[in-house]
């Protein structure tokens, strides 16, 4: 069991930056799989990207070069860097957590825990 808390959103203008982080609580945290995950209005989820507990990563390629996702264990938090932000970008923001150390998939639906989100907006 992981309990999630996302915090870093906000407004930001096209070409700027934003770093979300999601604090985790409860196993631990380093044994677990993370990834990060948006939401459009009215869309499905979708994942942007993952880190497992090896420090493997995999990004989307609607932010790869742009967005950039790590993890530090020893604060139990989880970062996503993001910079040269697009108003496409604008979503919902997700942190979540799958209980193997090892995991590739981006697909929502096999993640076990998930944060509250935190809200991107980017203006053009």
């Amino acid at each position: 069991w992981v309990q999630l808390v996302e915090y870093g959103g906000g407004s930001v203008q096209a070409g700027g930056s934003l770093r979300l982080s999601c604090a985790a609580s409860g196993s631990t945290f380093s044994t677990y799989s993370m990834a990060w995950f948006r939401q459009f209005q009215g869309k499905e989820r979708e994942g942007v990207a993952l880190i497992d507990s090896y420090g493997s990563t995999r990004h989307a390629d609607s932010v790869k070069g742009r967005f950039t996702v790590s993890r530090d264990n020893a604060k139990n938090i989880l970062y996503l860097q993001m910079n040269n932000l697009k108003p496409e970008d604008t979503a919902m923001y997700y942190c979540a957590a799958k209980s193997r150390r090892w995991f590739g998939s981006l697909s929502p639906n096999e993640y076990d825990y998930w944060g509250q989100g935190t809200r991107v907006t980017v203006s053009s």
